[in-house]
């Protein structure tokens, strides 16, 4: 993925995350370079494989877009797995679907016309033409082959025009932007009466056979997430206190000595080369023969700078003194090894690669080093801290040990007795309860050992800030709908709302249907009802509270002088629901600019159902193993 991240960051990358990122996929670079073979096989497309690591890799991308939306802020526990690799697929087998039928349908381009293409950026040019030099360290340093990208470029290209030409040509009729117009700008006048339920629950009485009835019947209204109780206790480093006693010269000595050693490997090395390649005009010998003259000379005493400017093929290094921006594995194995043995200013003998011969020279960058004393504050804080990591680590593997070892968390307050165990009762994964909330502790408390049974205490788990948490789950309650005995509380009170609400609707049923024949102000005077007028609202606001919005919009726009009425249940209130006047804005009263924005809106969903249509319309006609 690094070559790809490199590759996006020029005009080239620009183009290829256009053809990448269709509307109904993400795939990875890696997909795209994965043969697949026989035995790894997620599933066929008349007869086409799509491998087990394209599914991985898609779906792995589909999880850290996820992963990123700030409701999951990178807690994988907060995921359905199952939901995103089944999507994964979905979008390859869709895919591979286009694909074919973009090649049934003769939609590509030649390699000709790809490399026409790619010959008139003015990236690949010096001096006006086309230069194979520089498009070759391009794929290089990108770590891609010609052929590989240019039958990637072809295929996605044919991708991008297939479900472009089906989405970008879909009919949207003048009667299509009306109502969509109609339903984004409408203004409704809503009026609000509410009547509280307490007093028709007074005597309202509920059986134990009306509770079982009513479970029975509305299982699904109860279904619950995973939950656990759960036993913790939490160790700080601020818990455990090291040995204060005074740093000794040794220990100074033995610090220092490695703050040396550590600021020489982190010394900068840099890499130079001569790159002689192999070509049409030049066979490997011959290059093989160039770069022994070249190697003679420097050994000669030619300065390298001058050897890479006169005989060097790498234009991108050759005009400064063949520097390169060394990636170990980009070049060989070989390659690699020759930078790690040589000393600073040594010259290597020539070197093969796949892109032909290499002199390389390295050189590291001089580093002043502090002397002991300038540095002598530092260590002795930094033997300090060694000293109080090094007591905690020990004293966390004792504890744990002995929390493993009797399935228990009291050997953890026992030895450190600032500590105390915690509870909490019915966590899930939403949950936020102190560390509880720490992804690795949710991965432990409902991992599938624990929906197997176990119960044991657990291993101590490390959290990002140092702390240590052990954990012990209690009871374990699994997804699905909750057992009536934990619910029938609930299950009552849900009946007696209900039927409190259907008391309080049957006394108002008169007014209710007063309002479908009479003027509303005739009805709302003699009702006895309390209407107050909540202002004007349209379906993109969000002002008004869910259940009221949706029956207000659920209505038919009323006649002149009437009010469209309904009722809604809101927390023991009965709320009516009155709409007076529905203002349509009509599309030659709205302004040229939003009605485009409509226009364009209204073809983008009907281009997507066109593809999802499109899509449907394969996969019904199509093999699918």
């Amino acid at each position: 993925m690094e070559s790809f991240r490199n590759l996006i960051r020029g005009w080239f990358g620009k183009l290829l995350l256009v053809l990448f990122l269709v509307p109904f996929a993400v795939i990875g670079i890696e997909g795209y370079f994965s043969n697949g073979n026989s035995a790894d096989v997620a599933t066929t497309v008349n007869g086409q494989a799509i491998s087990k690591k394209e599914l991985d890799n898609v779906t792995q991308n589909l999880k850290n877009q996820f992963l990123q939306l700030p409701a999951i802020n990178g807690d994988e526990t907060l995921l359905n797995q199952n939901f995103i690799k089944e999507n994964a697929l979905n979008s390859l087998v869709g895919r591979t679907l286009l694909l074919q039928q973009a090649k049934k349908l003769g939609i590509s381009l030649s390699d000709e016309q790809i490399k026409q293409m790619i010959a008139q950026q003015p990236d690949f040019q010096q001096g006006g033409k086309f230069s194979e030099a520089l498009y070759e360290n391009y794929l290089r340093n990108n770590g891609l082959k010609s052929q590989g990208l240019i039958d990637n470029i072809r295929q996605d290209h044919a991708l991008k025009m297939l479900s472009t030409t089906i989405m970008g040509y879909s009919l949207v009729s003048k009667t299509d932007l009306a109502r969509l117009a109609n339903l984004q700008t409408e203004q409704r006048s809503i009026y609000l009466a509410n009547i509280n339920l307490d007093e028709y629950k007074k005597n309202i009485n509920v059986t134990g056979q009306d509770i079982v009835d009513y479970y029975n019947k509305h299982k699904n209204s109860f279904k619950q997430v995973a939950s656990a109780d759960v036993d913790y206790v939490v160790l700080t480093p601020a818990q455990v206190q090291g040995n204060t006693a005074p740093v000794t010269d040794a220990e100074l000595q033995q610090a220092y000595a490695k703050f040396v050693e550590e600021q020489k490997k982190a010394a900068k090395k840099e890499v130079h080369h001569i790159m002689i390649t192999v070509t049409d005009t030049r066979k490997d010998s011959d290059a093989h023969k160039l770069a022994n003259d070249v190697y003679a000379k420097l050994k000669a005493g030619m300065t390298f700078a001058a050897a890479a400017a006169q005989y060097s093929d790498d234009t991108e290094s050759k005009a400064n003194g063949g520097l390169i921006s060394y990636v170990p594995g980009a070049y060989s194995q070989d390659f690699d090894a020759a930078v790690s043995g040589l000393k600073t200013g040594e010259i290597s003998q020539p070197v093969k690669t796949q892109y032909g011969y290499h002199i390389i020279e390295t050189n590291v960058q001089q580093v002043n080093i502090p002397s002991l004393e300038a540095k002598k504050a530092e260590l002795t804080a930094e033997i300090l801290k060694n000293r109080n990591a090094n007591l905690y680590s020990d004293t966390v593997n004792n504890i744990n040990e002995q929390v493993v070892g009797n399935d228990a968390l009291d050997p953890v307050t026992q030895t450190v007795k600032s500590t105390q165990i915690q509870s909490v009762k019915a966590m899930n994964v939403f949950s936020h309860v102190s560390v509880l909330s720490d992804p690795a502790v949710k991965a432990k408390i409902f991992s599938d050992e624990v929906k197997q049974g176990d119960r044991n205490a657990s291993s101590n788990i490390q959290l990002a800030n140092g702390d240590t948490v052990w954990v012990k789950v209690r009871q374990y309650y699994p997804a699905g709908v909750q057992p009536l005995k934990n619910v029938a509380a609930q299950v009552k009170a849900k009946i007696i709302n209900e039927k409190a609400y259907a008391a309080a609707k049957a006394k108002i049923a008169t007014t209710l249907t007063q309002f479908k024949t009479e003027p509303a102000e005739q009805v709302v005077a003699k009702s006895g009802l309390k209407f107050q007028f909540a202002g004007e609202y349209s379906r993109m606001q969000q002002a008004l509270r869910a259940p009221i919005q949706r029956a207000a919009f659920s209505v038919a726009a009323p006649k002149a002088g009437m009010w469209s009425v309904t009722t809604t249940d809101m927390q023991n209130e009965l709320i009516i629901v009155a709409v007076s006047n529905v203002k349509k804005n009509g599309l030659e009263t709205l302004s040229s600019g939003i009605v485009e924005n409509v226009r364009q809106q209204a073809q983008g969903l009907r281009g997507e159902q066109d593809l999802d249509d499109y899509l449907q319309y394969l996969k019904s006609h199509a093999k699918i193993k």
